[in-house]
């Protein structure tokens, strides 16, 4: 394999992997928030309080892990491929949350949104057919 074909592999693996763990773990976050209710940030004992039942949701920090592995995720793609063709790609994640949202979390979604999403989805297509990196990588000293 060539290395211009490991990295084109490697950079769609980043991206689905991106993809994906931005999405479930925005979704298991907004979960782990509901479960959680409502916070008052009204006077410090309610502050103090609402931090506490945030800090012990074993879903919150679910949540939290899966960003913190999109965060490298997203670093490391960033490291070889152009942002302009990173992010317009990973705007397929717009796609994917409010599937996530209505099918486990039980939100409604309008048939303007799903119209919108199919937009989005049509657009990372054909940002697909362009190429991932336009520059020359930075040499190391």
């Amino acid at each position: 394999m060539t290395s211009a074909k490991i990295r084109k592999t490697k950079t769609y693996v980043l991206l689905f992997l991106l993809v994906f763990l931005g999405s479930v773990g925005n979704t298991v976050l907004s979960k782990g928030m509901k479960d959680v209710g409502d916070l008052d940030i009204s006077h410090l004992a309610a502050i103090e309080a609402g931090a506490v039942r945030v800090l012990s949701s074993g879903t919150v920090w679910l949540g939290i892990a899966l960003m913190l592995l999109f965060m490298v995720c997203h670093m490391l793609v960033l490291s070889w491929a152009d942002y302009s063709f990173v992010m317009p790609f990973s705007a397929i994640a717009y796609a994917l949350v409010p599937l996530l949202a209505y099918l486990f979390l039980g939100e409604n979604v309008s048939v303007a949104r799903w119209i919108g999403i199919l937009l989005i989805f049509l657009g990372v297509l054909l940002i697909n057919r362009t190429p991932q990196r336009t520059t020359e990588p930075a040499r190391s000293s």
